[in-house]
């Protein structure tokens, strides 16, 4: 549905470590539809992958500190 509906969105976001996405992730790209690709795992995920994506490459151990719950105080 992303490559047939591509028009339908400014901008995707990919999140896996699959190789097989690499397709998808190149022709978003060549379309100016890649937001990002995010893998779970910055050490284990496919070459393909990060040659596909470049620059959009992003990893969930970047993004971490922005999407841990920090329990908050009581005063």
């Amino acid at each position: 549905m992303a490559m047939i509906e591509y028009e339908q969105y400014e901008k995707a976001i990919i999140v896996s470590g699959d190789g097989d996405f690499a397709c998808l992730v190149r022709y978003l790209n060549k379309h100016s539809k890649l937001e990002q690709v995010v893998v779970p795992d910055k050490v284990r995920y496919s070459a393909l992958l990060k040659k596909a994506a470049g620059k959009h490459l992003n990893s969930m151990n970047d993004l971490e500190y922005k999407l841990a719950y920090k329990k908050k105080r009581t005063p």
